[in-house]
């Protein structure tokens, strides 16, 4: 598995604050963040998979949806995970 539980606990702590802050809005984002760039290398090897296509996709769109929650809550919050996970916008 690509992403073992120390990975997550330590996007979890890099991102959240803590290893047990796994449901806040920066830390679902990174753990997203992630997640989108493995299956993006996967698809670069693997051009007609469409399952991981879909997966791929869903990921995005559930990361935007984050995004656009943070923006409306905490501009200073969402500013700032942009600039740690180097996401353009």
């Amino acid at each position: 598995m690509y992403l073992t539980s120390e990975r997550k606990k330590e996007i979890f702590k890099t991102y959240g604050g803590s290893e047990s802050n796994s449901g806040g809005a920066e830390s679902q984002i990174a753990l997203f963040t992630e997640r989108i760039i493995h299956l993006s290398e996967h698809m670069k090897m693997h051009k007609k998979d469409r399952f991981t296509q879909r997966a791929l996709v869903g990921l995005v769109g559930k990361r935007r949806r984050l995004l656009d929650y943070l923006k409306r809550e905490d501009i200073e919050r969402y500013r700032s995970i942009i600039q740690q996970l180097g996401l353009r916008k």
